[in-house]
């Protein structure tokens, strides 16, 4: 029960064959390149007065939106603080009068 299990011998040809030595193998000429497309010196994307003012409307609405949800952010933060601050103030103005 205890005895180790070995898988079977492999069964894989153990005789190694070299390569042909070089300079054996006949010459093959690389096929000829084929003519590429003229390359274009006209810029990638073209801004018209449009395009540009959509842009900037879009990047103003942009910094907007996140301003708006960072206030808020900030906002909320304050007034959880305040609300805390209330709390401890009333905690302990009834501890202290629970005291006397």
């Amino acid at each position: 029960m205890f005895t180790p299990k070995y898988p079977p011998q492999d069964t894989a040809p153990t005789t190694f064959t070299h390569p042909a030595p070089y300079g054996s193998t006949p010459y093959v000429p690389a096929p000829t390149p084929v003519p590429s497309a003229p390359v274009s010196h006209r810029p990638a994307a073209q801004l018209t007065p449009g395009s540009t003012l959509a842009l900037v409307a879009g990047g103003g609405a942009l910094v907007l939106v996140v301003g708006a949800v960072l206030v808020s952010m900030l906002l909320a933060v304050a007034i959880t603080a305040a609300s805390v601050a209330v709390c401890a103030v009333t905690v302990r103005s009834i501890l202290k009068s629970d005291r006397r």
